[in-house]
């Protein structure tokens, strides 16, 4: 069975730091490209960040560019998103998958960025 846990999530001030985390297990992690993705109050899902399944390559959205990395350790079978300089607009449960699937796997934590 695929499982995915995230976990990290919390309330912290606006210019502050969260590190999240996904254990994954049931499946191969090591040969999956792996996402962050997240829904805001009231919104749809927002791709937030890819990494290949090496690690090698990461990409992320103009929203979180320069500020936010993702980064994974196949040996851990764990994904990782350090997210830095939060601002409100980063609110949002936050959920990693397994790269084309659709909704996401986990549960999501959630991140509140708030003064």
């Amino acid at each position: 069975e695929v499982q995915l846990v995230e976990s990290g999530g919390g309330v912290v001030q606006p210019g502050g730091s969260l590190r999240l985390s996904c254990a994954a297990s049931g499946f191969t992690f090591s040969i999956y490209a792996m996402t962050w993705v997240r829904q805001a109050p009231g919104k749809g899902l927002e791709w937030v960040s890819r990494i290949s399944h090496s690690g090698i390559s990461t990409s992320y959205a103009d929203s979180v560019k320069g500020r936010f990395t993702i980064s994974r350790d196949n040996a851990k079978n764990t994904l990782y998103l350090q997210m830095n300089s939060l601002n409100p607009e980063d609110t949002a449960v936050y959920y990693c998958a397994r790269e084309g699937y659709s909704p996401p796997e986990g549960q999501g934590t959630q991140v509140t960025v708030s003064s």
